[in-house]
C-alpha cells in the first residue's frame, strides 16, 4: 500500500510540471503502462488528474478543491490577509506570507504588485531557506538546537554573488535578525529583487508565519526599500495583535 501512495504521489508531483502522457509517467515510475493506467485511473475516479483528448495528463480540479480547503483552515492566513492586501495596495509592491512547515517554509499567500515586473514565486512552494527573508524571520525564531540542526541540513546553491553560502553565515545573519526584529533578502536570490520580512506572532509569543515585501530594483533601490519597513513592521503588529499577541 505504501509503494502504491508512493507512486501515485510521484504521479501528482510530475504532473504538476505539466501534462505528460502515460508512456512518460510509466517510465517515470520503472513499471509496465498497465500499472501506471491503474494508478492514474484511481487518481482520476478522485478528480486529482484528468486525461485530454489527446490522451495526456493533467492535474485535477480535485486537487484546486484541496489546496483551498488546506489555505482556509489556515487561522494565520485568514486573519492576516486584509492586513496584507491593504499592506500591498499601500506600497504598490509584492507581499507574501510565508509558514514553516515539515522542515521547510512554505508561501501561504501572496499579493501581486502594481509593477510589470513580477515574481516567479507561487503559493505553496517551499522558498530558498537560506537566503529568502520570510525563511530568515522564521528561523531565527526557533530554539537554538533546532535552528543549527535544520541550518545544518541546509543546500547553500549561490543563486547570487550575495548568497549566503554556509551554515557559519547564515546563523550569525539569524542572531542579528532575532535581535533586530526583522530580515532581509538584499539580492541574494534574484539578482534583481530586494525584500524585507518581519515575524507574526500568536498568543504564546511565538513566530507562526512572516510577511514580506518584495521590491525590484528597476522600481526601487535597496536603500529605499529600507524606508518600506515601518509600513511593514506596522502590518505584521497588527496582524500579530489580531492572533492575540500581547
Amino acid at each position: 500500500m505504501s509503494q502504491t501512495v508512493t507512486r501515485a504521489l510521484t504521479l501528482l508531483t510530475e504532473l504538476a510540471e505539466g501534462e505528460r502522457s502515460l508512456d512518460q509517467l510509466a517510465g517515470l515510475l520503472g513499471v509496465h503502462k498497465t500499472t501506471a493506467l491503474r494508478l492514474l485511473q484511481s487518481l482520476e475516479e478522485a478528480r486529482l488528474v484528468y486525461r485530454d483528448g489527446g490522451f495526456r495528463y493533467h492535474l485535477g480540479a480535485g486537487l484546486f478543491a484541496l489546496s483551498s480547503r488546506a489555505l482556509e483552515q489556515r487561522s494565520v492566513r485568514r486573519t492576516a490577509s486584509p492586513y496584507l492586501a491593504e499592506l500591498s495596495a499601500a506600497t504598490g509592491q509584492t507581499v507574501h506570507l510565508a509558514a514553516l512547515e515539515g522542515g521547510e517554509v512554505v508561501y501561504i499567500d501572496k499579493f501581486e504588485s502594481r509593477q510589470p515586473v513580477r515574481m516567479y514565486s507561487r503559493i505553496g512552494l517551499p522558498v530558498a531557506m537560506h537566503c529568502a527573508a520570510v525563511a530568515k524571520v522564521l528561523l531565527a525564531d526557533l530554539p537554538l538546537p533546532e535552528r543549527q540542526k535544520l541550518v545544518a541540513a541546509l543546500t547553500f546553491t549561490p543563486f547570487t554573488e550575495r548568497t549566503l553560502t554556509t551554515p557559519k553565515a547564515l546563523l550569525a545573519e539569524l542572531a542579528q535578525v532575532t535581535g533586530q526584529g526583522w530580515a532581509q533578502d538584499r539580492a541574494e536570490h534574484e539578482p534583481f529583487m530586494n525584500c524585507v520580512a518581519a515575524p507574526i506572532r500568536d498568543a504564546t509569543g511565538r513566530v507562526v508565519a512572516a510577511a514580506s515585501l518584495s521590491v525590484p530594483d528597476l522600481v526601487l533601490p535597496y536603500e529605499r526599500v529600507l524606508e518600506l519597513l515601518p509600513q511593514l513592521l506596522a502590518t505584521t503588529g497588527a496582524v500579530s495583535a489580531a492572533c492575540g499577541s500581547p
